[in-house]
């Protein structure tokens, strides 16, 4: 009877819900949106300088938006979604 009352008390859930996951892809999605603003500005020969390494999407807005949506990952694992359920 103690492992059938243990085997009903711990159900299948996941450790998130709905809202948490789509605000954790938001994330993702800037986080990824910020690595690929970084990318690029290379040369394809090695004795050639291209100054465009060193332009502003890639020296402050990109790395931006990758803080910006580590920040937002951190709160969709913080985000509390039955808050407003509980308050009620």
């Amino acid at each position: 009877m103690g492992e059938q009352k243990r085997k009903e008390m711990h159900k299948n859930s996941f450790v998130f819900e709905k809202k948490n996951y789509k605000v954790m892809l938001i994330g993702l999605a800037t986080i990824v949106f910020g690595f690929i603003l970084m990318s690029g500005g290379g040369s394809d020969d090695p004795n050639v300088f291209n100054p465009e390494i060193y332009n502003w999407r890639r020296i402050r807005l990109a790395p931006a938006l990758v803080l910006l949506g580590f920040g937002i990952e951190i709160y969709a694992i913080l985000l509390n979604p039955n808050a407003n359920a509980k308050k009620k």
